[in-house]
């Protein structure tokens, strides 16, 4: 298969949130232009964003909703449940282990850990934080498939080494840092000062 690039990755995210949509709306199928305009894109873009994982829908008739919606669910791997351990225990932490779309799409936020003394041993969402001196013996007897790291910048290297060595294939960073890690596994890093910069320059040359 080509390589796929990730903004057409985040495309068929939302393809699929679209079809779901669709789908409790009782519509059946769906034409690529209809796809095209709730995602702010082109009909092309659609057809050619599909094309990379093989042949859908009929000429004519358009991509049968409940199909295609479980054939990206195939290729984004949504057809298992991820464990995920949550590392930082801020505000940004409390408000992702809080959002319920996580689990709905298959990601159980499993384990929580922190540095501080005065939240370590509380419940969220019913978990009990932990502390980050656990963080090795936990996760080697209940191993995690993803991270995702919300620490201050100048923890986030170490933290990192310390869940690559625990075999943590995919990390998802909050922190305001650029993390080194081997070619097997997978970053993303949100910069939410990059997106309202991004949001800036929209408003400035619109």
């Amino acid at each position: 298969m080509r390589k796929v690039a990730d903004s057409t990755v985040r495309r068929l995210s939302l393809y699929l949130r679209f079809l779901d949509e669709f789908e409790g709306q009782g519509v059946e199928t769906v034409s690529s232009a209809a796809l095209a305009q709730r995602g702010g894109t082109t009909s092309a873009q659609v057809r050619k964003d599909l094309s990379f994982f093989g042949s859908f829908g009929k000429r004519g008739l358009g991509y049968f909703v409940p199909e295609l919606a479980q054939r990206l669910r195939q290729i984004l791997g949504l057809g298992r449940r991820y464990r995920v351990a949550m590392i930082g225990a801020g505000k940004i932490g409390s408000a992702l282990v809080q959002y319920r779309g996580f689990q709905q799409s298959g990601f159980d936020i499993v384990s929580i850990f922190d540095v501080d003394p005065a939240k370590i041993g509380t419940q969220w969402n019913g978990l009990t934080v932990r502390s980050i001196d656990e963080l090795d013996r936990d996760l080697r007897a209940q191993p995690v498939d993803m991270a995702v790291l919300v620490t201050p910048a100048d923890a986030a290297q170490a933290v990192t080494e310390r869940l690559v060595a625990l075999g943590v294939k995919a990390i998802l960073n909050f922190a305001p840092a650029q993390l080194n890690v081997p070619d097997e596994v997978v970053v993303k890093t949100v910069n939410l000062a990059l997106e309202l910069e991004t949001l800036s320059y929209a408003l400035t040359n619109r």
